[in-house]
């Protein structure tokens, strides 16, 4: 360990540093893009109130749709890089199996998204947020010739901190990136994460307010006597979250069989269905946390709520398989509040349970629809607590969401970002870089835990050239004894970085190896 300078004591000092100003930066960008998606939405919705009274206005609205419509289908299959939510491209590049530069993502992205979703289309604002968060980080890392480990720190930070400005939420999204996005749980890592988190945070609350970002008020908690509702919710969770994962995953495939539509014409369609939609039911534009927060206030009508979930399914389907930037999160958590409004309506008409735990029931069946389709139980508890702004459902959110959970998992379901990645990664053609730097910590019990460096057997290439400990970091040489705990800083040069990253993995996490 290096001696004399404080920097070289203290390597999570200059993490820190950067972590805040990214951040910083992110939450700036983020809250700018969240505000824009908001003003956009509001423009739109009182255009249709004005083509009440003067339909005739509709006709030109219709032209510009498509015409906007084909100049961000051009931009999208121009630079594909920003299609979608661009959580798989944030994940190709943590574990350098794809890369990107970020100034030419940065802009399109942040453009194409406030064009799409402000224009009503059924997509989230929080995967382009984390994809807006890691140029940024990269941007910084670049810039600052941080080198390639850090710079894995920084576009990981910077996620972070698009998802926290998104939603306000910064423990949830530490959890997420770490638990779904890197899979990494080290000191490194989630130091730098939290912290960026947690400054673009407060960024985004000077924007926004205090106030929850999903505010939905609640009259008593549901007794526990009430509680097997929670299972039963979260079978009905689990079914329906299989379905969403095998339509979502499949919408490439079967929009590429219509051969005599071509892909930059894509959004046409949801751009003009958008026309319906706005004129009926403008409350349900974008996203969704509006129609969310207002669901306690509609008719209290299982027919009406089982529209709506068809309505938002459909739709959030045609919306993505357009291609443009935009992401399925939110859409997500929307979905799971329609079908607890569904839950609720169809055992109050049974006689089951009264209708006042409606917004109870509209809490839990958001964390459990997004525990089960994206397979991260932690956080989608953590990301409810957060987003409602109270802990008092901590309970009923784990039952929920660990039944839906379970219920996926036995339908061989995959994480869907996880699956979203390994498609994408399946269809990039180009080779990623030769050398890279992995990060791999040690659990206990572990081959590693305990092992002389000298004494495993390296991957082919690759070489252990540093060793975080707590708050020191080691130099190793042969006779360096690993300890479970230990972060280590792989220098590997392999052609196949995931067949690497799985073998250290393996060794730094099981016994069995």
């Amino acid at each position: 360990m290096h001696k004399g300078n404080f920097i070289y004591q203290h390597p999570q000092f200059i993490h820190v540093l950067r972590a805040i100003l990214v951040g910083l930066l992110t939450g700036l960008v983020v809250s700018l893009f969240r505000l824009a998606i908001q003003q956009g939405l509001n423009f739109v919705m009182t255009c249709f109130q004005y083509f009440h009274h003067h339909p005739t206005g509709l006709i030109w609205w219709a032209v510009g749709a498509v015409i906007l419509a084909l100049a961000l289908g051009w931009l999208t299959q121009r630079y594909p890089n920003i299609k979608g939510s661009g959580i798989p491209q944030v994940e190709g590049q943590l574990t350098s199996q794809f890369d990107e530069q970020w100034w030419p993502v940065l802009w399109r992205k942040f453009f194409g998204g406030i064009l799409a979703i402000g224009s009503g289309l059924y997509l989230g604002r929080e995967g382009p947020s984390i994809q807006l968060g890691a140029t940024i980080g990269q941007g910084v890392a670049e810039k600052s010739h941080a080198g390639e480990l850090n710079r894995r720190v920084e576009i990981a930070s910077g996620a972070a901190a698009g998802l926290s400005a998104a939603f306000n939420a910064p423990i949830a999204s530490t959890i997420f990136i770490l638990e779904e996005v890197y899979h990494n749980f080290s000191p490194v890592i989630w130091l730098a994460t939290f912290v960026s988190a947690l400054c673009s945070n407060m960024v985004s609350l000077t924007f926004f307010g205090l106030r929850p970002v999903l505010a939905v008020q609640y009259q008593q908690m549901l007794p526990t006597g009430l509680y097997w509702h929670l299972v039963i919710l979260g079978l009905v969770l689990g079914l329906l979250g299989r379905l969403y994962q095998v339509v979502i995953l499949h919408l490439d495939t079967w929009t590429g069989k219509v051969k005599w539509w071509p892909p930059f014409a894509y959004p046409v369609l949801p751009f003009l269905l958008v026309i319906p939609i706005a004129w009926y039911w403008p409350r349900t534009l974008g996203g969704g946390n509006q129609l969310i927060t207002h669901l306690t206030s509609l008719p209290f009508s299982l027919g009406l709520f089982a529209g709506l979930f068809v309505l938002r399914f459909v739709f959030s389907m045609i919306s993505y398989s357009s291609q443009l930037p935009g992401g399925i999160f939110l859409p997500i958590l929307t979905l799971g509040a329609v079908l607890g409004a569904v839950y609720c309506a169809l055992m109050t008409r049974f006689g089951l349970l009264p209708a006042r735990y409606l917004p109870n029931f509209i809490i839990y069946a958001m964390a459990g629809y997004f525990a089960c389709i994206s397979k991260a139980p932690f956080t989608a508890i953590l990301l409810i607590t957060e987003m409602v702004g109270s802990l008092a459902h901590l309970m009923p959110l784990a039952i929920v969401a660990m039944v839906a959970y379970l219920v996926v998992d036995a339908l061989h379901g995959e994480p869907v970002y996880t699956a979203m990645f390994n498609n994408f990664i399946g269809k990039q053609s180009t080779p990623h870089r030769h050398e890279i730097e992995l990060l791999v910590t040690i659990y206990a019990g572990a081959a590693l835990d305990g092992c002389q460096v000298a004494d495993y057997s390296w991957p082919k290439n690759s070489i252990v050239t540093t060793v975080y400990r707590g708050e020191e970091w080691i130099i190793p040489n042969g006779q360096t004894i690993l300890h479970a705990g230990d972060t280590l800083v792989i220098q590997a040069c392999q052609p196949k970085t995931n067949q690497v990253q799985a073998q250290l993995e393996a060794a730094a996490h099981y016994a069995d190896v």
